[in-house]
């Protein structure tokens, strides 16, 4: 199972190098709102992508498979019926040598064989095989089950991962939108005090860089928003991957309310890898107790009903028919084939195996949870640091340009305040997103991912 912490690892990895990618548009047209732009909620995605996404049709076909195949006819419990008919005929030179008599030689002697009929072959007992594999049909119809399931709860993983980014990238965009303000600001005041000789040419020119700078970042973020939409797009099946839209939400909504004792028990209880490795083992056994079965001997019923005509073309017999039932017993047993033996052994230890993929999964998904749940629980601690470290940093800024338009500070410290107000922001949003992640992860872990879609 592939879960959010990849993406977490990359995201701080991604934090800062955004003005490395190419420009969409131009600063002039920062504040030009797109056309025919589609508001959509969280559970209006999810519930797109449940009806339309490639992989989950194709995992449902899957299943339908599954269930096609539980049947009794495919694990052999049904007697088979069939209808046959034919014909033979025979040209032959007949040589005749009686004790007494003359011998005698017939030649093109045509006999005809003429029949029709039903036959009905049912295997009645053969050490319970037929009955166990009709049983291990039927558990692999209820793990196609799980794995639909286990598909869709990592489809809303993604999706609602993939959404909450949308919205990061959104803010984040605001983010540099206001940077770009503040930038626009400073330049202002730097170049009206240039004209008039209370700042230099290089103060009026590294406000000018710093503004160039930030509109930079503010163009190259509206890329990072256009490939997140494609990816939702993506992730919903929709036709047009180019489709703009927008998260209804505006914030990263974090649940704080969640429990670890909770989470651990359900995850115990209600994790889908956990329940297939729970069917898998089932099927093991259930494979085993199959192999075992030919230790036992088989009895096997057949019957038909037919007609069969006869015409001779030489003898005391012209023609001759024949009408009726026939029915049949048959019982063997296998002594010996060479492969009973290591089939039986085999199959033990497949049991075994999955005894212990059982417990492996298990503790895999307890380890998961425990990373996950300290990440989670840091994470909400940064979140209310940087609240505070925030309302510092605007402080902080509002000094900062009071002192800088008195002449009172240079260049260079009015940017480092700047860049702290935004680091500040940056940091809030990237806490946030990463504590959502980490939700995510734990819901889907303990087997309630779906909750998104209430």
């Amino acid at each position: 199972m592939k879960y959010l912490l990849t993406t977490i690892i990359l995201l701080s990895t991604l934090v800062g190098v955004n003005a490395q990618q190419a420009n969409e548009i131009s600063p002039a047209n920062a504040d030009h709102k797109p056309q025919s732009i589609k508001m959509i909620s969280l559970k209006e995605c999810i519930e797109v992508g449940l009806k339309q996404n490639y992989d989950l049709l194709i995992v449902r076909n899957d299943e339908k498979i599954a269930q096609n195949n539980a049947t009794a006819a495919n694990a052999g419990m049904l007697p088979t019926l069939d209808l046959s008919a034919g014909y033979r005929g025979a040209s032959n030179r007949t040589s005749t040598n009686p004790r007494e008599g003359e011998s005698y030689t017939e030649k093109g002697a045509f006999d005809q064989t003429a029949d029709v009929g039903l036959s009905l072959s049912w295997t009645i007992f053969d050490g319970m095989r037929i009955r166990t594999n009709y049983k291990i049909l039927q558990e692999m119809q209820q793990k196609g089950e799980l794995q639909t399931r286990y598909a869709i709860e990592d489809f809303v993983a993604n999706l609602t991962a993939e959404y909450y980014n949308l919205i990061q990238q959104t803010i984040r965009l605001k983010n540099f939108r206001y940077a770009v303000s503040l930038s626009r600001e400073r330049l202002r005041i730097t170049e009206e005090g240039y004209k008039i000789g209370s700042f230099s040419r290089l103060d009026f020119l590294q406000a000018r860089v710093d503004f160039n700078a930030d509109s930079s970042k503010y163009m190259t973020q509206q890329e990072l928003i256009s490939s997140s939409r494609i990816r939702l797009n993506e992730l919903m099946a929709n036709e047009n991957l180019q489709e703009r839209c927008m998260a209804v939400d505006s914030i990263i909504y974090v649940n704080s309310g969640l429990k670890w004792e909770e989470l651990s028990a359900q995850t115990l209880q209600t994790n889908t890898s956990i329940l297939m490795a729970d069917k898998n083992t089932e099927i093991s056994e259930l494979e085993f107790k199959s192999v075992k079965s030919r230790n036992f001997p088989y009895l096997k019923l057949s019957g038909g009903y037919g007609y069969t005509h006869n015409h001779f073309a030489d003898g005391t017999i012209k023609t001759r028919g024949t009408l009726g039932p026939n029915v049949g017993l048959s019982m063997g047993f296998t002594i010996f084939d060479g492969n009973r033996r290591r089939e039986q052994r085999n199959a033990k230890i497949e049991v075994e195996n999955a005894n212990y993929t059982r417990k492996q999964v298990e503790q895999s998904l307890l380890a998961d949870l425990s990373n996950f749940w300290q990440a989670y629980c840091n994470n909400l601690e940064v979140i209310e640091l940087e609240k505070q470290n925030l309302l510092a940093a605007k402080e902080n800024y509002a000094i900062a340009m009071e002192r800088y338009r008195l002449r009172e500070l240079s260049g260079i410290d009015m940017r480092e305040a700047q860049k702290s107000l935004l680091d500040a922001e940056e940091r809030l949003l990237t806490a946030e997103y990463n504590t959502k992640l980490c939700e995510i992860s734990l819901q889907q872990i303990s087997g309630n991912v779906l909750k998104y879609l209430e």
